[in-house]
């Protein structure tokens, strides 16, 4: 609808074609395109899940004190950086955070969004409103808004939402179910473990001194090719087909029992008992380098009718074939003959692994890797990168160094560079539907503007109540301002409004503090539609949302910004010029 709307107004005239387009190169549409990618490097480096465990251990399994924690969370991050960057940060441990606590993504997701727009309103970097209005004070010869002046209204607001989203708000979410539940590492493992039967005919082999293996490789061992024991770990080491085996170290291969004497004796091991197995299925399978997948044979595959060897290492993929499954039972022996609809378990480096996934012609893989990856793996070196590049972005846009979308754009090539996301990663992290509507939105405001029906509009508005009370005046800025933020950018909005606002002050002979600071509160309030802000739009697949339910829950809270910044406002920053 978007696109239509920006065919539409080119077509008639009202905005040239350059004009139209100008969104997709405006820096807010940047920053949000590079926010998506500084999320998904700290997703892959595990910072995600790791502040996804601190909400757990904060929320102690309680759906309430989840809500809270979150909110809390969110509006202080949202202070110091992109309200956008703090939900695309967060959104996956807040999914995940949920299920754990055996809620639906439903009942917080919407939360999180408001809570990063209200935690806009704490600085002035907070916001792009906040920034326009401070601007606009200061070019009409006032001194502007402190950077934490904004609180004083910003906290407020903060603890009531906070307060209606704990009560009233949560009864008003929507209660139906999704299906997009995140994985349970330990649980698909355990289910792989089971399904191919990776615990029976396990054994633990000691390397001996002497043994000719000590020193190789377990690829120029070649375990599962050349003995019928393809090994499973290596205990206590990073298990790779590049590991090289040491004296001393043991080895896990699984084998027939039948063929456990030749191998004793052809390679020079030793049993040892197995009351050290892993206590759980699958445990010890994977690793923050290494893991496991189940991939299906479609009907086109080349591999179909070909024979595979259990513990063999494909040379093409570079993973290692575990066990293959047929109508929903293991198959039994080294040498299987492939059909249409087999299910092979395959164990290699997680980026291996992830190459399957284009290989379509072929395999189709089964489950999200990608996300057990991230769960199993905990907090990867590159960490640090992520970390840095977040503090480093935030310092930025706090100190103003740099212009937000230059701040923004080097944290996301310092992840691509520090190599906690790859290029492939990086694009497929970015929600290109988010950022085309937003591209295209942005422009809607510039015709508004162009035609004078914003003005009109404004300006007919603000002058009708002129002669009531200034605090009446307060509420007709407000509910102007955050009608227009519910259908265009609040960023444009503010353009738009708070010249007039500053003008009709002067006129009458009142400060422009309290109008400007009404602007943008009421700039941040866009809360009644799923396209008022990114941060709406971000969360309404996720918690499977539909329009009318950010109608019923956010009207509510509209409201309630609307009396409480019309109770605060004109007391904190008086009226009187």
């Amino acid at each position: 609808m978007a696109i239509l709307s920006l065919l539409a107004l080119t077509i008639t005239g009202v905005l040239t074609t350059g004009e139209a387009l100008s969104g997709f190169g405006d820096p807010t549409v940047v920053m949000v395109g590079a926010l998506f990618i500084v999320g998904e490097g700290l997703s892959q480096t595990g910072v995600t899940a790791w502040i996804g465990q601190r909400l757990l251990a904060a929320a102690r399994g309680r759906d309430l004190r989840l809500l809270v924690v979150i909110m809390a969370g969110t509006a202080v991050l949202s202070a110091f950086m992109s309200n956008t960057g703090t939900v695309a940060t967060l959104l996956p441990a807040v999914v995940a955070a949920a299920w754990s606590v055996r809620s639906s993504p439903a009942r917080h997701l919407m939360a999180l969004a408001f809570a990063a727009n209200t935690g806009g309103l704490l600085t002035l970097t907070g916001t792009p409103p906040n920034l326009i209005v401070a601007a606009a004070l200061e070019d009409a010869g006032h001194a502007p808004f402190g950077f934490f002046e904004f609180s004083l209204v910003g906290l407020p607001l903060l603890a009531v939402t906070v307060v209606y989203m704990a009560t009233l708000g949560r009864r008003l979410l929507p209660r139906r179910p999704t299906t997009d539940e995140p994985v349970d590492a330990a649980g698909d493992l355990a289910a792989l473990a089971e399904a191919y039967s990776l615990g029976s005919d396990q054994f633990r082999l000691r390397v001996r001194e002497a043994s000719e293996v000590v020193g190789k490789s377990l690829f120029e061992v070649a375990f599962g090719p050349r003995h019928g024991a393809p090994v499973l770990r290596v205990e206590g080491r990073e298990t790779r087909m590049d590991t090289v085996l040491q004296a001393d170290d043991v080895v896990v291969v699984r084998t027939d029992p039948e063929n456990l004497d030749t191998l004793l004796a052809t390679l020079d091991l030793s049993l040892l008992p197995a009351d050290e197995a892993p206590a759980a299925p699958g445990e010890g399978y994977v690793s923050a380098e290494v893991g496991l997948a189940e991939v299906l044979l479609t009907p086109r595959s080349q591999y179909i009718g070909k024979e595979a060897v259990v513990g063999e290492v494909a040379d093409r993929y570079d993973v290692q074939l575990l066990g293959v499954r047929r109508r929903g039972k293991p198959l039994p022996g080294r040498t299987v003959t492939l059909d249409f609809g087999d299910s092979l378990l395959v164990r290699g480096a997680w980026e291996d692994i992830a190459k399957l996934r284009d290989e379509r012609r072929d395999f189709v893989v089964i489950g999200t890797p990608e996300a057990m990856a991230r769960e199993v793996a905990g907090l990867r070196p590159a960490a640090a990168v992520a970390v840095t590049a977040l503090v480093g972005m935030v310092v930025l846009l706090v100190t103003g160094w740099v212009a937000p979308a230059s701040a923004t754009l080097l944290a996301a090539v310092t992840m691509i560079l520090g190599r906690c996301v790859t290029t492939r990663e990086a694009y497929r992290a970015v929600s290109w539907s988010s950022v085309v509507l937003v591209a295209a939105m942005l422009p809607l405001g510039q015709a508004l503007e162009k035609t004078g029906g914003a003005a009109l509009v404004a300006d007919g508005m603000v002058g009708a109540m002129g002669d009531l009370s200034p605090v009446t005046l307060l509420a007709g800025v407000f509910l102007l301002t955050s009608l227009f933020s519910q259908v265009i950018s609040n960023t444009a909005t503010t353009v738009l409004v708070a010249p007039i606002v500053l003008q009709t002050a002067a006129d009458l002979g009142l400060s422009p503090e309290p109008f400007l600071m009404i602007v943008a509160v009421s700039a941040s309030s866009a809360c009644l539609t799923p396209i008022a802000t990114p941060t709406n739009l971000m969360v309404l697949s996720p918690g499977g949302y539909r329009f009318v339910d950010y109608l019923r829950v956010g009207a509510p809270l509209m409201l309630l910004y609307l009396v409480v910044s019309l109770a605060l406002v004109p007391w904190i920053w008086p009226l009187a010029g």
